[in-house]
């Protein structure tokens, strides 16, 4: 057996209290509790916020997965099709025929079928457009459904209630063995036509939790979901072994957030929807699934992602910038970012995030490295201020971004570059930063209205290559920083819209760090520590930093930065190594860290 010295490269060290930051997978004797304690990252399933659908709706489905999704028809009834590119929905061609409360079947966004409804005719979905194909025996109102464009199978469904089941081999339906149970309102999936799950529903006068399986031959029924439920969804192309049931109306909640996970024997409860609806759409499987629109009286264009077994409380590698640079500006979300500019040598370029990768969009009028930027921006509304051109020349020239463009605006009042920066498009802070080719540390703070800047108070410690962050000029948060004496500080400032307030330092001083979320619930990531660089992460509660897992990869020169405290983008930056500049992309996930106890 291998010593933990050989497996983590240390020894299991005394403390007499638990140490401030240690990392994922250490292991520590507690002398003054007497305990052996190890630091572990926890795992977690949760639904996220996604993209809007572009009209509110229910009784609509889905088919494709949570990053390449199809959702048509719906209550009214509906013709329409959106297509879900893993942030936002597009509208495509609608339906031949409108209607809601359909069946679905299709693992991808270009291969999809919508399967009855109060009707018999069904249409195939080819990517672009839908054709009408074989009719059911039978029409099928809110039935179990899933598999694939040349295999599918629906059950069950009204009106009123039936057990009846069929399959389709790609050009005609055939109807095959009954279901035990007769019911509509219900949900299923199926990856094949072999192998199927239907669940829930309404048999009046109440809602069902029966589940039953298919085999291939004959329907047999298993474990009731935990809470019977009808007009609810699930994740429409899962195994008959692991599927997910989420929203619909109970006996009791009109809109439920209910989530229940199916492992193959038993229903399990997961973690709820954010926003409870009935009539719920879905795509995906089991581990990652999209659940849209619904009724929440009225009704809702909501979207929300399930992620299943995400590490929370560390980073995540993701997809690289296509243009690897440092000192970068940034705005945006962690799944919908904006980067811009950067050096060496000074850029122009700007790209978008989409939540998996980058792509490129229109220049800046000015190239410059280190300028500062709107972190509560959107990747539609942004602002860049300042910067630097060419070594040693910088300039006060501010830009807006309208999400598709930059425009030239009012200029700084004071020309800077390595500034701290916090804000909106229509309200944002500059403040700190250095003017070459003096090579002074500013504290001159400067607040944007949406069309002019206007000098407010100075920080207290004056400072550049700090960090900034905060929602708007009235809120903001100021943090470590390279100033004349001593070189790198761990200073701390908040804002409050006339004054700056220090506050608890950080628990590591160094310059070029990035900082992002709300001046309260703030995020502090990499930075320099001369020498050498640093992946440290904070987060700040809005009296203290806590020390949390740091980034996989180190970096400095202010690494772009887009996000929140529990949901943050870190990218681009200086590594430390030779030629030292990286588009690495990291995405964070909360705080999830947790000390327990060896027994």
């Amino acid at each position: 057996m291998s010593e933990y010295k050989t497996l983590r490269g240390g020894k299991v060290k005394n403390y007499t209290t638990n140490p401030d930051n240690p990392y994922a997978g250490q292991v520590w004797f507690n002398e003054t509790e007497g305990e052996l304690r190890v630091r572990k990252t926890t795992l977690t399933s949760a639904w996220a916020s996604g993209g809007n659908l572009n009209t509110a709706r229910d009784n609509m489905r889905g088919a494709g997965t949570q990053t390449a999704a199809i959702g048509f028809g719906g209550g009214g009834p509906n013709a329409q099709t959106e297509q879900y590119n893993g942030s936002s929905w597009t509208e495509v061609n609608d339906l031949n025929t409108a209607r809601g409360f359909t069946g679905r079947a299709g693992a991808t966004y270009t291969a999809a079928l919508c399967i009855g409804g109060p009707v018999t005719n069904n249409e195939l979905w080819d990517g672009s457009s839908w054709t009408e194909v074989g009719d059911l025996n039978a029409s099928k109102r809110d039935c179990a459904s899933g598999g694939t464009t040349t295999a599918a199978i629906a059950a069950g469904g009204g009106p009123p209630t039936t057990t009846n089941t069929e399959l389709w081999n790609g050009s005609s339906w055939t109807e095959t063995t009954d279901m035990n149970t007769g019911r509509n309102e219900m949900a299923g999936s199926a990856a094949v036509n072999t192998a199927a799950i239907a669940f829930g529903g309404t048999l009046p006068p109440g809602r069902l939790g029966n589940t039953e399986i298919w085999n291939g031959t004959a329907w047999y029924e298993v474990n009731d979901l935990n809470t019977a439920r009808r007009q609810f969804d699930g994740s429409a192309s899962g195994p008959s072994s692991a599927t997910l049931a989420f929203g619909g109306e109970t006996s009791t909640v009109v809109a439920a957030t209910n989530t229940e996970l199916w492992n193959g024997s038993i229903w399990t409860e997961q973690n709820d929807l954010s926003l409870g609806r009935n009539a719920i759409g879905g795509a995906g499987v089991s581990t990652s699934a999209l659940g849209f629109g619904g009724n929440t009286q009225p009704d809702t264009a909501a979207t929300e992602e399930w992620n299943a077994d995400f590490a929370y409380g560390v980073w995540v590698t993701e997809n690289s910038l296509n243009n690897i640079r440092a000192g970068l500006g940034s705005s945006g979300t962690r799944d919908s970012a904006l980067g811009f500019g950067g050096t060496p040598p000074a850029k122009a370029n700007t790209e978008i995030y989409n939540g998996t990768s980058w792509g490129e969009l229109n220049d800046m009028n000015e190239a410059r490295q280190y300028p500062g930027s709107s972190s509560a921006g959107t990747v539609t509304a942004s602002l860049a201020f300042g910067g630097m051109p060419a070594p040693p020349a910088t300039t006060a020239k501010t830009e807006s971004w309208n999400g598709t463009s930059w425009t030239e605006v009012n200029d700084l009042n004071l020309s800077r570059f390595a500034l701290g920066s916090a804000g909106t498009s229509t309200s944002g802070l500059a403040f700190g930063g250095n003017v070459h080719p003096l090579n002074t540390a500013k504290g001159e703070t400067e607040s944007w209205n949406g069309s002019s800047w206007t000098e407010v108070a100075d920080l207290n410690t004056s400072r550049w290559y700090l960090g900034g962050s905060g929602a708007s000029n009235t809120a903001a948060i100021a943090c470590g920083g390279e100033s004349p004496s001593p070189p790198k500080t761990g200073a701390t400032e908040t804002w409050n819209g006339s004054s700056w307030t220090e506050v608890n330092d950080l628990s590591t001083a160094r310059y070029t760090l990035a900082c992002g979320g709300p001046s309260t619930l703030a995020l502090a990531f990499g930075g320099n520590l001369d020498p050498g660089v640093t992946g440290a992460t904070e987060s700040w509660n809005g009296t203290n930093w806590t020390n949390e897992n740091s980034l996989n990869t180190g970096r400095s020169a202010t690494p772009g930065r887009s996000g929140t405290q529990t949901a943050m983008l870190a990218f681009g930056g200086y590594d430390g190594g030779s030629p030292g500049i990286t588009g690495a992309t990291e995405e964070w996930n909360g705080d999830g860290i947790v000390t327990e106890t060896i027994s």
